[in-house]
């Protein structure tokens, strides 16, 4: 008795740990299963899915092997060009583990990014992604911060078939410095990076953050960022 507990003691620690990335495949696939149907409960099955109930699992469960389709790895459209009429000019196309069910596990996705013509796509991070990115159509300036205490701006700009990275986590941007439209690939290190845009996170938050707060954190009085915040 006293050694199942300590295994399972073992499992839960290295189980909870291994939350700290995505989790690396131990099988030909684990195609997700949101609705969680269609499992095979065999023993270790159900002491997962007993664990599972405790912690937050990283990642989808996984579909009966005897159900998974072609479908599953398939996504269709990045040929199709974003609609770029919005404030910032630019819409980025996803393809995750939302999109395809059978990159679950597999710790990549990718993303197309369409440009209008000085559209930017505003500065932002991916909290569980390194992306790498490609142009494809027309020229872009690129460039990420570097954490505290520098916070370097390492920028440059790139053109048609030019390759930059993005490390996980830091704040990052693109912007097309042409008069024509531009079109990137970019390939990230997780089924599911996650995007958090630091204008709407700051100034789009709710609740809203207080305005006093900000005021004083940027420096600026409360009627600038009440202005600010009213645009997101």
């Amino acid at each position: 008795m006293a050694s199942n507990i300590l295994l399972l003691g073992l499992f839960i620690a290295t189980f909870t740990v291994s939350l700290a990335s995505d989790p690396s495949p131990l099988q030909d696939f684990c195609v997700a299963n949101p609705k969680g149907s269609g499992l095979v409960h065999n023993g270790l099955a159900s002491l997962f899915l007993s664990l599972s109930s405790l912690f937050r699992v990283n990642g989808f469960t996984c579909k009966d092997p005897k159900l998974v389709q072609a479908d599953d790895f398939f996504f269709s459209g990045l040929n199709v060009t974003g609609n770029t009429f919005n404030p910032v000019g630019s819409k980025v196309t996803p393809v995750t583990v939302t999109q395809i069910p059978g990159l679950n596990t597999l710790g990549i996705s990718m993303v197309r990014i369409d440009f209008s013509p000085s559209g930017v796509n505003p500065p932002h991070t991916h909290p569980r992604a390194t992306e790498i990115l490609t142009v494809i159509e027309g020229s872009l300036e690129v460039g990420f911060v570097t954490s505290n205490p520098n916070n370097s701006l390492i920028s440059k700009v790139l053109e048609k078939g030019d390759v930059f990275v993005f490390p996980q986590g830091l704040v990052h941007f693109q912007r097309n410095t042409a008069n024509a439209s531009a079109v990137a690939i970019a390939g990230l290190s997780s089924q599911n990076p996650g995007v958090n845009n630091i204008g709407n996170a700051v100034f789009g938050s709710n609740p809203p953050i207080p305005d006093d707060l900000l005021a004083k954190s940027f420096q600026v009085d409360a009627k600038t960022v009440d202005l600010i915040q009213s645009k997101f």
